[in-house]
C-alpha cells in the first residue's frame, strides 16, 4: 500500500543559518533544527480559527476603546471625559505634536493597523476568499508587531491615574475597562499566531487561483 507524500519546504533556522529540507507536519506539532535544537516552527491545532476569534474580540474592543471616554476627571466642578486619542491631543494643545506622536502611533495606530490587518489576512485564510494585498498586509504586520506599545500605553494610563486621584476625581469609563481586556486579547491573539502557518495557507490560496486561471 503506498503512502502519501508529504510536501517538502526549504526552511532556515533563524539561530544557525542551516538549510534544512523540512517535511509538512501534522496538526499540534512542532519542527526543530537538526543542527542547532532550536524551533523552526509549529503547526498548532486551530491554527487559524484560534487567531481569528482572538482578533474579531480584539478589534470589538479597539472599537470600544476608542470610543468610548478612558477616564472622566471633575476638577472644582470642570468635569472633562477623554478617550484614548484626547490623551495624544492634549499634547497637542500643549505645543507638543512630537510628544504627541509618540503617544498615539504606538498606543492606538500601529496597535489598530495590525489588528485590522491581521483580521482581513485571517478572515480570507479561513473562509477562502483570497482577497487581494493580503501578503504585503502579513509583512507589515510583522514588521509593526514590536511598534505596538498598548500595554506601555496601558502602564502610563494606570500611573496618571495614581496621581490623578490626589487632585481631583476620577470616573473610569467603559473604554478603560474594554482598554484593559483589549490589551489581554490582543496578546492573546499574537501569541496563538505562527506566521509560517500564513503563508503556508497563503500560498496554498495563491496555488489553488493559479490552477483555477489554467483550467478556464
Amino acid at each position: 500500500m503506498a503512502t502519501e507524500e508529504r510536501p517538502s519546504i526549504c526552511f532556515v533556522c533563524h539561530e544557525c543559518d542551516a538549510l534544512q529540507q523540512v517535511s509538512a507536519i501534522k496538526p499540534g506539532n512542532t519542527v526543530n533544527c537538526l543542527c542547532c535544537g532550536s524551533k523552526l516552527f509549529s503547526n498548532p491545532v486551530n491554527g487559524i480559527e484560534k487567531p481569528l476569534a482572538l482578533i474579531v474580540a480584539a478589534a470589538i474592543l479597539f472599537i470600544v476603546a476608542n470610543v468610548y471616554p478612558v477616564m472622566t476627571i471633575n476638577i472644582a466642578g470642570i468635569e472633562r471625559a477623554a478617550t484614548l486619542t484626547d490623551s495624544a491631543m492634549i499634547f497637542i494643545e500643549l505645543g507638543r505634536p512630537e510628544l504627541a506622536a509618540m503617544v498615539w502611533i504606538p498606543g492606538v495606530l500601529i496597535p489598530g493597523f495590525i489588528i485590522f490587518g491581521l483580521f482581513y489576512i485571517l478572515f480570507s485564510i479561513r473562509f477562502n476568499l483570497a482577497l487581494p494585498y493580503t501578503r504585503p498586509l502579513l509583512v507589515w504586520a510583522s514588521r509593526l508587531l514590536p511598534w505596538a506599545m498598548m500595554d506601555v500605553f496601558l502602564l502610563g494610563v494606570l500611573v496618571a491615574l495614581v496621581k490623578l486621584v490626589a487632585l481631583a476625581s476620577v470616573f473610569l469609563g467603559p473604554g478603560f475597562y474594554a482598554f484593559v481586556v483589549l490589551v489581554l486579547a490582543y496578546a492573546a491573539a499574537t501569541a496563538s499566531l505562527e506566521p509560517h502557518t500564513l503563508w503556508q495557507a497563503l500560498g496554498e490560496q495563491s496555488d489553488g487561483q493559479r490552477e483555477a486561471c489554467c483550467e478556464r
